[in-house]
């Protein structure tokens, strides 16, 4: 199994929510949501709950994949614009350092018009524990 497919098939959150991962590379990861209406916060936008999970999806893909199991330790998301009902949206992340114990990443989340609608930062933390699949895609 690769690490796009273990992640698709093991993180049952970003699953319930239509995130999905799309793209895994090193140092580099996509992933992607259409908006709908179960999205939609009070104000009748986005929440930034869903924009936080597709990023922090991204974030999951790269901090593992070299091989050692990862998790977040801290997280920053900065929302500048509203996802809308039927966006498409796009979380992207990078590597930054890629720590053997404190990986960092940069995220962004866009819509279908490349328009940005939140940045994200995250920092990892790698344990002793092997986190294993084929390949990354």
């Amino acid at each position: 199994m690769t690490l796009l497919e273990r992640l698709n098939a093991n993180d049952h959150f970003a699953q319930s929510i239509g995130a999905r991962l799309v793209e895994v590379r090193p140092g580099y990861a996509r992933a992607e949501l259409t908006v709908t209406d179960r999205h939609l916060n009070g104000a009748g936008v986005c929440q930034g709950g869903v924009m936080f999970t597709l990023a922090d999806l991204t974030f999951a893909a790269v901090a593992n994949s070299h091989g050692i199991l990862s998790v977040g330790v801290s997280n920053h998301i900065t929302y500048v614009k509203a996802g809308q009902l039927g966006d498409v949206l796009s979380a992207e992340c990078t590597e930054q350092v890629d720590h053997r114990k404190l990986p960092y990443c940069d995220m962004r989340i866009t819509n279908q018009n490349g328009e940005v609608l939140a940045m994200m930062n995250g920092l990892g933390y790698r344990t002793s524990k092997p986190f294993e699949f084929e390949s990354l895609m």
